[in-house]
């Protein structure tokens, strides 16, 4: 197929490692991929679509110039292209930011979640059921732990739960989200397909090796500081769990992946408790699709190679859009060669009966 390979550009950082590691793998299944990088040119984004004609596009898009939340935006204007594109679509993505949001719909399903409360520099407070000390008070709409720092982020007092939500509003520009900390095991499990979701094997990130003053939670520092990672042990890996909590917390995943209407793929992060019980803590549309991240690494474990997940994700998107792939025809000089062999094997078998042959030409 002809993609077009959809994807913001930090002015300062440049392409994210995963731009390239998706489009060699599509190249390996044959695909002719164009890389296009967004920045904050929605005429320009809107020129280039309609220059490159893609039959679909790979959508890695994360943001829109500074706008963190501009995911969404990008993939409106894929749909009023009447382009079709991979994961999910503008409305699903707005659903799956805004927490406070999310968890009404999880809420309607019976699916578990902390407790919360939303305090917004414009608006009344918003709570969600009667909220217990100590808090977790996180951006509402934020992505990839910004704005999240361990130590500040888990408050005890009431106090320290309106200092950190004036913080948000002020750095972040954003909501603050206050929801009950779970105490557990911090559990990943992705998601891939649509009509019949499958499940892939749950991923834990090990906090146990933090110190003292952290509390363990996976913050900015664990996510993205290697030193900090290497020192304490933080790591990534396939959970070795019992067969039946395995079964429960996939699940718990598939079915708020469903609740939030993620399509193709996506990752659901757990808390599971000592007594067993399974919360959702977020559910990640158009997740990280890096070759070592937890989505890649789940589906190795599953028997699914990475080249062989992104053209799952591209054959997912194309059966949800309806889109006719053409089938290369062979090429005239293959043809050709294949047409010669058979009037030789036909010259050779008459040749054997006695009869007289035709000419290649006749």
């Amino acid at each position: 197929m002809k993609l077009t390979l959809l994807t913001y550009v930090d002015p300062q950082d440049g392409r994210d490692v995963v731009v390239e590691q998706v489009e060699s793998a599509l190249r390996a299944r044959k695909h002719d991929v164009q890389v296009l990088e967004v920045g904050d040119d929605l005429p320009a984004l809107v020129r280039a679509l309609e220059e490159q004609k893609p039959e679909l596009v790979f959508n890695l898009c994360e943001q829109f110039g500074d706008n963190v939340q501009g995911d969404a935006a990008v993939a409106a204007v894929l749909e009023m292209l009447a382009l079709p594109f991979t994961g999910c679509g503008s409305a699903e993505l707005m659903l799956s930011q805004d927490k406070g949001l999310s968890k009404k719909v999880l809420a309607f399903d019976g699916i578990l979640y902390p407790h919360f409360a939303i305090f917004s520099p414009d608006a009344d407070l918003e709570t969600g059921g009667n909220l217990r000390m100590p808090l977790f008070v996180k951006p509402l709409r934020g992505d990839a732990s910004i704005g999240i720092s361990g130590a500040d982020a888990l408050v005890r007092s009431s106090s320290d739960l309106m200092k950190r939500a004036l913080q948000i509003h002020e750095e972040c520009k954003d909501a603050a989200l206050a929801e009950e900390y779970i105490e557990g095991r911090e559990l990943y499990v992705g998601v891939l397909g649509n009509r019949e979701p499958l499940a892939l094997p749950p991923v834990e990130l090990d906090l146990s090796g933090l110190p003292d003053h952290m509390p363990p939670v996976a913050d900015q520092a664990v996510k993205f500081d290697e030193e900090l990672g290497k020192r304490y042990h933080i790591d990534a890996g396939v959970a070795d769990l019992p067969d039946e909590l395995r079964a429960r917390l996939q699940k718990v995943a598939v079915q708020a992946y469903r609740a939030l209407r993620v399509r193709d793929y996506g990752r659901v992060d757990l808390r599971l408790t000592e007594a067993g019980e399974i919360y959702v803590l977020e559910v990640n549309a158009n997740c990280y699709l890096e070759a070592k991240s937890e989505f890649a690494m789940a589906a190795r474990a599953a028997g699914i190679e990475y080249d062989d997940l992104l053209e799952r994700i591209v054959e997912l998107a194309v059966e949800r859009h309806g889109v006719e792939v053409k089938k290369p025809r062979p090429r005239r000089k293959k043809a050709a060669k294949d047409r010669e062999r058979v009037v030789a094997v036909r010259q050779s078998a008459k040749a054997a009966r006695g009869a007289p042959a035709r000419s290649a030409v006749g």
